[in-house]
């Protein structure tokens, strides 16, 4: 698809599906709703695996569909398929007849919004299938030449081009053009019997441009290679309550999990987050600040992973500060729980796909650099330990405790790195972990580009960020 096309053409062709049918229909059934959309997309997507020396997968897929919901009250009617027709509207249309009749006024569209944050063009239109297979074949032997303990090399390269529609019945019609890229590259090391793994990854709402530079990739090489061989000579990691400091860029993913999911609209709602009914109250230290930022921009100044130029119900995205100073500022909405809870929507309703209704979501979520230098923040740590790199983390947002994996870390004694660690993991609570920081580094920085956040079996690409950061007391979880 050229950047010439006309994108809605592959949402609405003669004889299935026009714009003036889909309004029609959206019309006749969310007439008696509160709320709801229509929501149109086709998706390409594609991805290679390099392993083991060879190119392992090379998959190309493509999709269209819809998702219909109405909503009234708390009460929602959804129905989706993956046949973008009239007929099959009107059938979905059917199903929300069950709905109760809304009592009050129909909720207000969305403003309009002319801000784009990304080109319209596909990237995987842009770079010939023998480029991007030549690509994994470079790095593969660009990464086994740079050590003899190199045994393993895994290299992959994703795109997605998305087209989406979101038609109401008030009239509102919003279109937006997504593309998405990722680069990953991991190392496994051998050394007298014992291995270790190393990973770099990179990418955001851009076309393959970047990911193809040898400087980037070369630099990808160079940091998974560096994280396997510091694991290669990790010593067991020590367990009990010390003084963590927490890397910049991200490791904010922390963030994210111990705190960014119970800022989230309908945990609040329902009154089921840690910070339920705490706005106006101190929930961290002074000094941070949290926000979420959907407008971000990143490589080429297209837009980073997490970011969008309209949310999945058309609401512009926006930067929503949320705790400032330590106090509780908002959460992040969507439009249901922003209408039920008398506040307006900021632009995170965010769904997976066609396929599935949107609930609040994060898209890029960071705590703001402070004036601390990092190298003074590790001079205060008199025995802890220094994350500079986590795996995947999990929250349960009712407590607010998350458990992190540390993939790369280093013991600190009298403010000196001592020995890599080994299968450290960072156990705490959202609500105490923020009002136990310390200080704050002005290395502020976003992640690379490959944060995926998972929230009721749906998964969608979010954005992660800090600076430097030293905690008070975490409970570090290791096998020493």
């Amino acid at each position: 698809m050229t950047l010439s096309a006309d994108t809605r053409s592959l949402l609405y062709r003669p004889g299935l599906l026009t714009p003036d049918d889909a309004q029609r229909l959206v019309r006749g059934a969310l007439g008696a709703c509160d709320d709801g959309e229509l929501f149109l997309q086709f998706v390409a997507s594609e991805s290679f695996g390099f392993d083991d020396g060879r190119l392992k997968t090379a998959d190309y897929s493509r999709d269209a569909g819809f998702g219909l919901r109405g909503v009234s009250g708390e009460m929602t009617g959804f129905a989706h398929a993956n046949e973008v027709s009239a007929a099959a509207i009107a059938r979905a249309g059917e199903t929300l007849k069950l709905l109760d009749p809304a009592k009050g006024q129909p909720a207000p569209p969305p403003r309009h919004n002319n801000r784009h944050l990304y080109t319209d063009a596909s990237p995987l239109d842009g770079v010939p299938f023998e480029a991007k297979v030549r690509l994994l074949e470079q790095i593969d032997a660009a990464a086994r030449a740079r050590d003899p303990r190199v045994v393993q090399v895994s290299a992959s390269l994703a795109g997605s081009w998305s087209v989406v529609e979101v038609v109401r019945a008030d009239g509102f019609v919003a279109h937006d053009v997504r593309p998405l890229v990722r680069l990953n590259v991991s190392v496994v090391v051998e050394e007298n019997g014992r291995r270790e793994t190393g990973s770099f990854g990179i990418g955001g709402r851009r076309l393959y441009d970047d990911l193809f530079l040898p400087e980037t990739w070369n630099r990808g090489i160079d940091q998974a290679l560096h994280q396997a061989l510091v694991n290669l000579s990790a010593v067991a990691a020590p367990a009990g309550e010390m003084t963590v400091l927490v890397g910049p860029g991200w490791p904010g993913v922390l963030l994210h999990e111990a705190v960014g999911h119970g800022l989230e609209g309908d945990f609040n709602r329902k009154g089921t987050s840690a910070f339920s009914g705490r706005i106006g109250q101190r929930v961290a230290a002074p000094g941070v600040t949290v926000v979420d930022d959907g407008t971000l921009l990143g490589v080429g100044q297209q837009g980073r992973r997490g970011s969008l130029s309209i949310d999945d119900e058309g609401t512009p995205t926006q930067e929503n500060v949320l705790i400032e100073d330590g106090i509780l500022k908002g959460y992040i909405h969507d439009r249901l729980n922003a209408r039920l809870m008398g506040v307006a929507p900021t632009g995170n309703g965010r769904r997976e796909s066609y396929a599935h209704a949107p609930m609040p979501r994060m898209t890029n979520t960071f705590m703001r650099g402070g004036n601390d230098d990092p190298a003074e923040l590790l001079s205060r740590v008199k025995d802890g330990i220094f994350a500079k790199s986590f795996g995947g983390g999990q929250v349960d947002i009712t407590s607010g405790k998350f458990v992190f994996t540390c993939t790369e870390a280093y013991r600190v004694k009298d403010g000196k790195l001592g020995d890599p660690i080994k299968g450290a993991t960072l156990i705490g609570d959202g609500p105490s972990v923020l009002t136990r920081v310390t200080g704050i580094g002005n290395d502020f920085a976003l992640d690379e580009g490959v944060g995926v956040c998972g929230k009721g079996g749906q998964s969608v690409p979010a954005g992660v960020g800090q600076p430097s950061v030293l905690v008070a007391g975490l409970t570090v979880g290791g096998t020493g």
